[in-house]
């Protein structure tokens, strides 16, 4: 637990139990009233079983209803489509508007938003963003037989490169066009697991995770130096990584650090948990408090650590804002961000 506990960032540790305890008498004529006695509460995960999105949306739906007044059931959904763009349209659409729903998207819901997604029927900002349990900073790392040890290597040699997921193809694709690396993308492979074992066959040379499961789940191979960390791709370094890049510290001008900067937005938003447009102000109060609290409760806490999960967490007014910053970027900006996201390899 002690060992758990420690990993959580300080600041946001704090940010817990003040939010908390502001929430308090706001929520207390949600609590009073039981909306959700007898009710069920459906949890939407945009991603198939298996995975990060549905580890985590599961360890919340354990948890969460014991913390919600009434004490409904959580039932976690599945509901896997077009990089989870399929399950944010029914959130965002066609959900109950009552705090009955509530679900698990792509991190990257609001890039895709600022770059015009075709398929996507949804305004980021108009959810209601319950709380992250956690940020994701990716890491891309390649394969020991491959001649590439760091990202610089990339400029003058071709490193094959496993893209399934929206943000690391977006990544990949913009340190292509601002910095001239030569990485060639490779989709269609279903999952990471996929992907690992894609790449000890040598079919491709390198892959992209997040730092918390390369460092428990392929800590052999960190330890057997069977791969290179080549770059991280948000905002914040991973703790124990000081020594490798970020891709806005591979920025060679202001302009570009700009760019790199906006493709780096998804990390923050990381496995949040959100709800639909529209709800009662009383009940968006009431899921945030209750998500909280679920971050606290000893018994998911015992969960994640015996899964090795991490814990960053992010109340949901931050997140909320944080999502809604997006408009800092310039129209210019996201004019060349759209170009870049619409080439093709």
């Amino acid at each position: 637990m002690n060992g758990l506990l420690s990993k959580i960032r300080w600041k946001h540790f704090l940010a817990l139990s003040s939010v908390l305890a502001s929430l308090s008498g706001a929520v207390s004529a949600a609590v009073a009233d039981d909306f959700y006695q007898g009710k069920t509460v459906n949890f939407v995960i945009g991603y198939p079983v298996g995975g990060g999105y549905d580890t985590y949306s599961r360890l919340i739906a354990a948890h969460l209803g014991e913390h919600l007044a009434g004490h409904p059931s959580v039932v976690p959904l599945n509901m896997p489509g077009a990089v989870t763009i399929r399950a944010t349209n029914y959130l965002y659409n066609e959900a109950p508007k009552d705090g009955t729903v509530v679900g698990m998207i792509d991190q990257a819901i609001a890039l895709n938003q600022i770059l015009g997604t075709a398929q996507l029927r949804a305004d980021a900002t108009r959810f209601n963003w319950i709380g992250r349990i956690v940020d994701n900073s990716a890491v891309l790392y390649a394969w020991h037989l491959s001649p590439v040890k760091k990202i610089e290597d990339t400029l003058t040699r071709e490193l094959i490169v496993a893209a399934g997921g929206v943000s690391s193809r977006l990544n990949w694709l913009v340190l292509n066009s601002v910095l001239g690396t030569k990485l060639k993308l490779i989709s269609g492979y279903p999952g990471t697991g996929e992907e690992r074992i894609a790449m000890e066959r040598g079919e491709i040379e390198a892959m992209s995770q997040p730092w918390p499961i390369i460092k428990t789940e392929l800590a052999q191979w960190l330890d057997e130096k069977k791969i290179s960390l080549l770059v991280q791709t948000g905002v914040d370094k991973n703790p124990g990584l000081t020594d490798v890049p970020r891709m806005i510290d591979l920025a060679r001008n202001d302009n570009d650090g700009a760019l790199l900067a906006l493709f780096s937005t998804p990390s923050t938003i990381g496995r949040s948990v959100v709800a639909p447009p529209g709800l009662p102000p009383e009940r968006v109060a009431e899921l945030r408090r209750a998500f909280m609290e679920t971050l606290h409760d000893p018994a998911l806490l015992r969960d994640l650590e015996r899964a090795k999960l991490d814990l960053e967490p992010l109340p949901g007014e931050e997140l909320q804002a944080a999502v809604a910053g997006a408009d800092k970027f310039s129209p210019e900006l996201i004019a060349r961000a759209r170009k870049i996201a619409e080439a093709r390899n």
